[in-house]
């Protein structure tokens, strides 16, 4: 039996947490680049910028990890 992904899951925990998403979806080293990156855009938040970089480092992880999680369903189903 094919393993299957819930694209909603996948969402949800990449909104609680950027990065989880992917490691949920077997993306490992994805997850943990994408936390990284999060880390340093707190940082980035002394000088401003990463009030913009911040969001949108988290809605991308949001959106990658529900689309990768459809597309492990697609390729699952065939």
């Amino acid at each position: 039996m094919p393993i299957t992904k819930d694209p909603g899951i996948a969402a949800v925990l990449s909104c609680m947490c950027t990065g989880l998403g992917q490691i949920y979806n077997g993306e490992i080293l994805k997850g943990i680049v994408l936390m990284c990156i999060q880390v340093f855009n707190v940082l980035l938040m002394f000088i401003l910028i990463g009030f913009i970089t911040f969001p949108v480092v988290w809605i991308y992880g949001i959106c990658d990890a529900h689309g990768t999680a459809k597309k492990i369903n697609a390729g699952a189903e065939t």
